[in-house]
């Protein structure tokens, strides 16, 4: 069992333009309207940097952005936990076209951002930041599997160096034909700052491993469709009850034999 606090969360997906909006919608004050993604672009990149980033580094930039915004931290400062399904689905595809062409010359850019851990490296190079980062992939668990590994990297700190830790999980789709295969019909990433008990914390969380039981739905069926259809909303639920204010779990589906249940209350 492990408790932390979330300070600051960053949100972005269909429908969804960011927290403050997504957070009238998940806590019931708007309507949920689904439209396609818009992702802003991503202010901390120089301008060739922001040309050869594509959608999946975008996205995960912007989430953290705004998580680190909105918790009031110093980015530079906060280790960091990448969670992604799939990685850079169009990446991937243009890697296996040049690869399936004659001349199968492969571009440097397209090798670098086809790591894992593309995002995690843009990131800390634009903040400047040394802390740890891990990048992780846990197919549709992603969520789950980076929760816990920001909690182990949270609890796992010396008090006198306590740091927040910065989570970040996002999902961009395929294009085709290996859509057909991993269908994820648009981007969307959330992130959450989390920390050791602090002054202005949104929430707090209590992580349990548990036997499998089903997985926590989203109260609103478009909400429910995209948790559903998109590995990175399984946060969803976790991010109504935080944006009601209210008291509650949810049940995360984690890894095979196991379910992640979140306690929410009050900090």
């Amino acid at each position: 069992m492990a408790t932390l606090f979330v300070q600051g969360i960053g949100l972005c997906g269909p429908g969804l333009a960011d927290w403050a909006q997504g957070a009238q919608v998940l806590g019931g004050q708007l309507a949920y309207a689904r439209t396609p993604t818009a992702v802003p672009p991503p202010a901390r990149l120089p301008a060739a940097e922001r040309r050869r980033a594509g959608a999946a580094i975008k996205i995960a930039l912007a989430v953290a952005d705004e998580a680190c915004r909105r918790g009031g931290i110093d980015p530079a400062l906060a280790a960091t936990v990448f969670a992604s399904s799939s990685g850079d689905g169009a990446n991937c595809h243009a890697l296996c076209e040049a690869l399936a062409g004659s001349d199968r010359l492969v571009s440097p850019t397209r090798f670098t951002n086809s790591v894992h851990n593309a995002a995690a490296g843009y990131w800390h190079i634009a903040v400047t930041g040394r802390a740890a980062s891990t990048s992780l992939c846990g197919f549709d668990t992603s969520f789950a599997a980076g929760l816990i590994e920001a909690a182990g990297q949270l609890h796992g700190q010396a008090p006198v160096q306590a740091q927040p830790v910065l989570l970040v999980a996002s999902d961009t789709p395929y294009p085709e034909p290996l859509n057909a295969t991993r269908p994820l019909p648009d981007s969307l990433g959330v992130a959450l700052v989390l920390q050791p008990p602090g002054n202005g914390a949104l929430a707090r969380l209590t992580l349990a491993a548990q036997p499998p039981q089903a997985s926590t739905p989203c109260s609103d069926a478009g909400l429910e469709a995209l948790r559903q259809q998109i590995p990175a909303a399984r946060a969803l639920p976790l991010l109504e009850l935080i944006a009601r204010g209210v008291a509650g779990h949810v049940v995360l589906d984690c890894q095979t034999g196991l379910s992640l249940r979140v306690d929410v209350s009050q900090p």
